[in-house]
């Protein structure tokens, strides 16, 4: 049996839940979790704020913690690795997508808390090629937000070719926008970091800011006209998008990895003229989440970590819920 913490109708208070995941499939690994990150997406499916979460259901999509067992085809990884699983946790390995390495965009793509359970729990399991063994050099206790927050916004860094002599932007300092910060600054931008909180300024400039603007302000925003080789937004607000389309220069790029869940009012004419673009991504693939880890061992990146007991479950999400987490949060088992 496995021991979590499951929820049984939207926005309810998680409780203990036990369950019997049945045997392991051959291409499957299941995972003793050590630690798991809390992640807004967690919430949101709480909620049910997607239309697409079961119940009990069982939060927890940034698990580090160590492989326990084996499916008998498995040969990426072995028992006792220390690994870590994301938001994925299954592909079909067999579509265009997945032979072309691009497992993330599976047409049949698993996700860890979606129709299934997730790492609040002393175990969990996924298929084996999303078990990504953790680099020497990288602090396990940091490192479960890595594999959602920091995929989500390492995925663009390469996926849209940003180069190290880009004047690149960042919008929204919190849970992803401070690994943006980070994996920027560290890959050799000039980065501009866009936030309404006069607050986080310093803090924005100690993981790798070089410059800070207002994102209330229409002035500030309008300063920059025409400044930009790529902007990435991880906020799931509204925003004046035209006004950072028009931040952009020549050929720049707007790229949303935030959940914004009403329509983007884009103007034709935002686009046409400078030929700049729009884009978004999901989470990277194995390889990417793999190198990602590799940048950060190399260049000692971390989330910013506020730890609770797995137990405090209930009060960590409260924290969250509440926005007062800096800026992310990890349940210790």
């Amino acid at each position: 049996m496995i021991k979590a913490y499951a929820a049984r109708k939207p926005g309810a208070s998680l409780e203990p839940f036990s369950y019997d995941p049945g045997p392991l499939g051959d291409s499957q690994v299941e995972i003793r979790v050590e630690s798991c990150g809390i992640c807004h997406s967690d919430l949101s499916m709480l909620d049910n704020e997607w239309g697409m979460t079961t119940y009990p259901f069982v939060p927890g999509h940034e698990v580090v913690g160590t492989v326990e067992s084996i499916g008998a085809n498995v040969t990426r990884v072995a028992e006792g690795d220390r690994v870590g699983l994301g938001w994925y946790a299954g592909s079909c390995m067999r579509c265009p997508a997945c032979m072309s390495g691009d497992h993330n965009l599976c047409s049949h793509v698993e996700s860890t808390i979606v129709g299934r359970h997730g790492g609040f729990a002393d175990k969990v399991r996924c298929s084996q090629e999303w078990a990504i063994r953790l680099p020497d050099g990288l602090d396990a206790a940091k490192a479960g937000p890595l594999f959602c927050g920091g995929i989500t916004v390492f995925n663009p860094i390469l996926e849209c070719r940003v180069l190290p002599t880009d004047r690149v932007g960042v919008i929204g300092i919190g849970g992803l926008g401070h690994f943006a910060l980070q994996f920027l600054a560290k890959w050799g931008c000039e980065v501009t970091a866009f936030t309404s909180s006069a607050a986080k300024a310093d803090q924005a400039r100690s993981l790798g800011a070089h410059r800070i603007v207002d994102s209330r302000d229409p002035d500030a925003l309008d300063a920059v006209s025409g400044t930009y080789d790529f902007i990435i937004s991880t906020v799931n607000a509204d925003m004046d998008w035209n006004r950072y389309l028009a931040a952009l220069g020549p050929k720049g790029k707007l790229h949303v990895v935030g959940a914004v869940l009403n329509p983007m009012q884009i103007p034709a004419f935002s686009l046409i003229g400078g030929q700049k673009s729009i884009s978004g991504s999901p989470l990277g693939s194995p390889e990417t989440t793999r190198k990602m880890l590799e940048f950060c061992a190399r260049h000692d990146i971390e989330a910013v970590t506020e730890f609770f007991p797995m137990k405090e479950v209930n009060a960590a999400l409260a924290h969250l819920r509440e926005g007062k987490a800096r800026y992310r949060i990890v349940l210790e088992a």
